[in-house]
């Protein structure tokens, strides 16, 4: 609520006038006053100039108090409100209280005494010194609100000036890593713009540790590299962390789209410099390196299930037309001669996929071809090229770091129609592997020899009369008693029927093997001695492992 309006005399005396000329410079001195409690205190200390009367005290706003005579007042000035009035204090003949009124503001109340009521002038100078109090106060107040609001501003302003400062930053970096993901500079791009905005060296490696690419002087030949234990529990910490983490003299972060670390950016900063502005580009580097290698890994993944499916017609038997169509938007010539290649092995990791991570790499290098697809814990490989089949697989083996591989392979497919019955034949052959228990090797269709003719039989029932012949009593008694006989017999006629060869080979003593043995002449009746009747029983061997590897292999269609 304001002040009432002052209510100036009629007639105004010589030293009326003087007395307000005094006022005048009072409220000055107010006016330059730096602190409340000053402006109080001389409109407290003016009082008795003015009016014979004396300060009883000032009663402010929000009941604080200048002095402990107006203790108990509050109702009173409660009840006669913002236009002040007169007061009643003890053994006080008159008392009143003068508003501290501005048009801003009440400030509270100056009350005053007096032995008799004072003269209009002296009431009219107290009210004067009253509302000039009230203005100095409120002047006060707002010269302080604007200070604060200009400290506050200021600082607002120096926040604004560094948030544009960073924006601008992060614009600039925005603009340049962006102009490499549409420019499609990949790896090497992001690397040497990261390199550029930060001034530090920079490395990108895939997920293990393996530089892809380098930007900056102090390149390290060889790129040290972390066991794979140490590695993981860096992406971890890097996961959890959620933004660049420091490693050492290197900061680190992360390309993961949706969780799956694809990538590594590092800031090599061994003296531990970089800065906001540095740690942004980091930041926005491994977002961009983040798209670039999601978009290889997703064209990479679309042209290998495109090439899968080619692959699975092609062994399945399909129309040629399609399948050379396919081939050429694949930019394959699938027109070529071709062989089908069974791939099995197992490295120290025993994953699937370190094995056709094996075998197309080393179908690259030897070169056999591109076209290949991993059906269970196989690999099928459409080979192009007439290889080393035995160098093949020994690079499989070195890929695999160590561990085992056998390889088959079927005969040439000189169209599209034929490459069934050589999957089928490369199957044989690794089933005939396994039946004979042949060492680990690679081995062609065209090379088996017996086996081939045994298979080409279009009458399989000549050759299961055949086996039953020569051995089928040692089948029969395997059958019933859980024994070996077939396999020993198989084993010592393989090796020429050396007993310290086969003894070897089945691991068993030299008498064991001559009970077996013994036990063979007499459930067959055949002489293991005569040339003849040894021939026709390891032909009858052949033939059961034939016979075992046609059951678990059945014929594609179109095969």
């Amino acid at each position: 609520m304001s002040a009432p309006e002052l209510e100036i005399p009629h007639q105004l005396g010589r030293g009326l006038l003087s007395t307000m000329r005094s006022l005048l410079v009072l409220g000055q001195l107010m006016t330059e006053s730096t602190g409340e409690r000053q402006i109080l205190d001389l409109a407290m200390t003016a009082v008795p100039s003015l009016a014979r009367c004396r300060v009883v005290g000032i009663e402010q706003a929000g009941g604080a108090t200048r002095s402990t005579a107006t203790v108990g007042l509050g109702r009173q000035l409660t009840r006669i409100g913002a236009v002040g009035g007169a007061v009643t204090l003890q053994d006080v003949a008159w008392a009143w209280a003068y508003p501290l009124g501005s048009p801003l503001r009440d400030y509270g109340f100056l009350v005053v005494a007096a032995d008799s009521e004072p003269n209009s002038e002296e009431q009219f100078l107290l009210r004067a010194l009253a509302q000039q109090t009230g203005s100095a106060l409120a002047n006060r107040q707002l010269h302080a609100q604007e200070l604060a609001t200009a400290d506050e501003l200021a600082l607002v302003n120096e926040r604004l000036r560094g948030t544009v400062e960073a924006l601008q930053r992060s614009m600039e970096i925005h603009a340049r890593l962006t102009s490499v993901a549409v420019s499609d500079e990949g790896r090497d791009g992001i690397a040497r713009a990261v390199h550029e905005l930060t001034g530090l060296p920079v490395a990108i490696e895939d997920r293990y540790g393996n530089l892809r690419a380098w930007a900056g002087p102090n390149r390290p030949d060889p790129y040290p590299k972390d066991p794979a234990p140490r590695r993981e529990a860096l992406l971890r910490r890097a996961q959890a962390a959620g933004r660049p983490i420091r490693e050492g003299g290197t900061l680190v972060a992360l390309a993961h789209p949706q969780g799956d670390v694809l990538g590594v950016i590092c800031l090599v900063d061994p003296g531990g410099t970089a800065g906001e502005h540095e740690v942004m580009a980091l930041e926005h580097g491994a977002t961009i390196l983040a798209m670039e290698l999601a978009r290889v890994r997703s064209l990479a993944e679309s042209e290998l299930r495109i090439r899968r499916d080619l692959v699975d017609e092609l062994l399945t038997g399909t129309d040629e037309e399609s399948a050379l169509a396919r081939a050429t938007a694949l930019g394959y010539d699938l027109q070529r001669p071709h062989r089908v290649v069974v791939v099995e092995g197992q490295g120290r990791s025993k994953d699937n996929d370190a094995l056709f991570q094996a075998v197309r790499h080393a179908a690259r290098e030897e070169p056999a071809g591109t076209l290949l697809v991993a059906r269970g814990a196989q690999v099928i490989l459409l080979a192009d090229h007439e290889a080393d089949w035995e160098s093949l697989r020994q690079s499989v083996i070195r890929d695999l770091g160590g561990g085992t591989a056998r390889i088959t392979v079927g005969e040439q497919c000189s169209d599209v129609a034929d490459f069934p019955r050589s999957y089928r034949q490369a199957r044989l052959a690794m089933h005939l592997l396994q039946t004979a228990e042949w060492d680990d090797r690679a081995v062609r269709f065209d090379d088996l020899g017996v086996y081939r003719l045994l298979i080409g039989n279009d009458s399989l029932d000549e050759v299961e009369r055949f086996v039953e012949r020569w051995i089928g009593p040692l089948l029969a008694y395997d059958t019933q008693r859980s024994a070996d006989l077939v396999r020993t017999l198989t084993h010592y006629l393989d090796r020429g029927g050396n007993y310290e060869a086969t003894a070897a080979a089945l691991i068993v003593h030299r008498n064991t093997l001559k009970y077996r043995l013994q036990r063979i002449r007499q459930i067959t009746g055949h002489d293991l001695s005569d040339p003849e009747t040894c021939f026709n029983l390891q032909l009858a061997t052949r033939a059961w492992q034939t016979l075992t590897a046609l059951r678990t292999t059945p014929c594609p269609p179109g095969g």
